[in-house]
């Protein structure tokens, strides 16, 4: 029973680090990307998609991939669009992550190419600063070093504790809540991308960037956890547009890579769903910051031609 724990809250920390680095990241990369015209969205999470060839309605669903529990809450409507879909798309197929073989594997991507270390890309008196702060939460940084920057920010605003996500009674994922459900429910599961597709996104930002805006959320320290619940309160009202429209002043120079992190994935993601929604009625549940937006999901699917209405409009705690 212990190894199982041990298993699972392997796999969590793997999903935590990846979904939620790219989460922080683009929050921290996107510039008013927001259309400014009149056209603004409603403030809903829940988005039924229908039209064209689309025999039955399948659902968009905006998750925010870590959350204190006493926040955590299921939208009006999204159980009975559960009950009436055939299929549960993530970001990542949550099944992917059963193949612990393939785990595994990924942790060696995890870390910097060329042996690099964090030593390497700090001044003495910065890496001091780095080593003091996870020295506090009980990692040494021996053990962090050759770990990519963009990883250990999450480290810097969530402390989810030494059980793993899966473990914590403090905080949630609806991607593991909804993944439980599926599988409840016999539903079928899939991906809008691979975890080695995910990884890759951070190799296209330099080591040097990544290493800033670690230093950033360590040195920010209450201003950041401010702005993270700033996320969680427009999570909470539902607000897509000011999550997508989240701005930085950071001044590291991320703000480049915001196409990496949100608008080339949408874009990607666009025939995937189509395609999937073709075939059966489907719930895609991805990460909220990529619903509103000019760049956004929502926006691109109605730019196909296809009807994309709001569902939920008030919270039904949970």
């Amino acid at each position: 029973m212990h190894h199982k724990k041990s298993l699972l809250a392997l796999k969590a920390q793997i999903f935590f680090f990846l979904t939620f680095s790219l989460l922080i990241t683009a929050c921290k990369t996107s510039s008013k990307i927001v259309s400014q015209d009149k056209d603004q969205l409603e403030k809903a999470l829940l988005w039924e998609l229908t039209g064209k060839d689309i025999k039955q309605p399948s659902y968009i669903f905006g998750t925010i991939h870590i959350i204190d529990s006493k926040d955590y809450f299921l939208p009006n409507g999204l159980l009975s669009a559960i009950d009436q879909s055939k299929k549960m798309v993530f970001e990542i197929d949550m099944k992917a992550m059963n193949d612990m073989s393939a785990m595994m594997g990924m942790m060696s991507k995890l870390f910097m190419k060329d042996d690099l270390t964090l030593k390497d890309l700090y001044e003495d008196e910065e890496y001091e600063e780095v080593k003091a702060f996870f020295a506090k939460k009980g990692l040494p940084l021996m053990f962090l070093e050759r770990m990519k920057p963009m990883f250990l920010s999450a480290l810097a605003y969530v402390d989810i504790g030494p059980g793993g996500l899966q473990g914590s009674e403090k905080v949630k994922s609806y991607e593991f809540e909804l993944a439980s459900i599926a599988e409840t429910k016999n539903m079928e599961t899939g991906g809008l991308e691979t975890i080695e597709y995910q990884i890759g996104v951070f190799d296209a930002i330099p080591y040097e960037d990544q290493a800033k805006m670690l230093l950033q959320a360590i040195t920010a320290g209450d201003v950041d956890n401010q702005e993270m619940k700033a996320m969680v309160e427009m999570y909470t009202k539902q607000d897509i547009e000011k999550m997508a429209s989240m701005v930085s002043n950071d001044g590291g120079g991320l703000e480049n890579y915001s196409d990496i992190l949100l608008g080339d994935r949408n874009r990607n993601w666009i025939p995937l769903i189509i395609q999937d929604a073709k075939t059966q009625p489907t719930v895609f549940a991805v990460g909220a910051g990529h619903l509103g937006g000019k760049d956004g999901v929502i926006r691109l699917l109605r730019a196909q031609g296809y009807n994309l209405k709001p569902i939920s409009h008030a919270n039904s705690k949970k």
